[in-house]
């Protein structure tokens, strides 16, 4: 049976809180999908799991929209936050070489990931955010 839990949060400063907590929570190896609209806070939530890797400062964790990959590196492990949101082919994808990211100290958090069907079958955690107003997020935590 996979576990699932749901949050809310209320500001970005709550969501990066939660990002830390979580980070107690995870072991690599892991892939993980980051599910939400655009401004749903799936970035915001990766600055708290990157602090609390010490892999990066939260001020220091920005999207990768444009980079698609960006490597945060701690003494625990290596996370790759990758951004899936142009890639729309597997050609494409596989010029990313994300298989060469997994190793047994690697966490790839992958946002639109669910865009390709090997990573909605290969994930171990997915992470749902959900915008309930201007600042209050709903986020659902499956797999861990």
């Amino acid at each position: 049976m996979t576990r699932q839990t749901t949050t809310y949060t209320n500001s970005a400063e709550e969501t990066v809180v939660f990002g830390r907590t979580l980070a107690a929570e995870l072991t690599p190896p892991l892939l993980i999908l980051l599910r939400g609209d655009l401004g749903a806070g799936k970035t915001t939530l990766v600055k708290g799991i990157a602090d609390g890797f010490g892999a990066a400062s939260a001020d220091d964790v920005t999207s990768p929209t444009f980079t698609l990959i960006h490597e945060y590196r701690g003494p625990r492990a290596a996370l790759y936050h990758i951004d899936l949101y142009r890639v729309d082919t597997e050609r494409e994808l596989e010029t990313l070489g994300l298989d060469d990211l997994i190793e047994p100290t690697s966490i790839l958090l992958i946002e639109w990931g669910e865009k390709f069907p090997r990573f909605v079958r290969e994930r171990n955690v997915e992470i749902v955010l959900e915008r309930v107003d201007d600042n209050e997020r709903r986020i659902q935590v499956t797999g861990l």
